[in-house]
């Protein structure tokens, strides 16, 4: 089981945070990995909402389909792979720290299941290192505008 927990201050209101954040298609914009988005169900982001994404991670190209499984605006978004080789349950969560200062936070937690049992902890290690490069893409692309 992997679980990994990254958090990021970023200059900016908790609602600009969270609707950038949520909208499926900034993906490739903040995440390195991220190469492509595609709808599957109708706009805007609902519960039930199906997304598919392509990616590369640790040398491998991955296509998975996430399902919103809870979304509370400005509070917490909690996607789930439908399918895909590494099921994967990811969460953001925001907080108001103080005036224009936003907490997120993005958690991934999955059982790695394409890939070796003996690679857990290395994984653990490269996604936590890839999701903090993304929370410093997503604060620089967000205090600059």
């Amino acid at each position: 089981m992997v679980d990994v927990n990254t958090k990021i201050k970023i200059r900016c209101s908790i609602d600009k945070v969270s609707e950038y954040a949520t909208n499926p298609d900034h993906a490739p914009e903040w995440y390195a990995n991220i190469s492509s988005v595609e709808w599957q169900t109708i706009t805007p982001l609902t519960i039930g909402s199906l997304i598919a994404f392509k990616a590369q991670f640790l040398g491998r190209k991955l296509a998975y389909v996430y399902e919103i499984v809870e979304f509370l605006p400005s509070q917490k978004l909690v996607m789930r792979t439908a399918n895909g080789p590494f099921p994967m349950e990811t969460i953001y969560t925001w907080e108001s720290i103080e005036d224009e200062i936003t907490q997120m936070t993005l958690r991934n937690k999955g059982n790695p299941t394409g890939f070796s049992k003996l690679l857990t902890p290395f994984m653990t290690s490269m996604m936590k290192r890839a999701n903090m490069k993304d929370l410093k893409k997503i604060k620089n692309i967000l205090e600059k505008e």
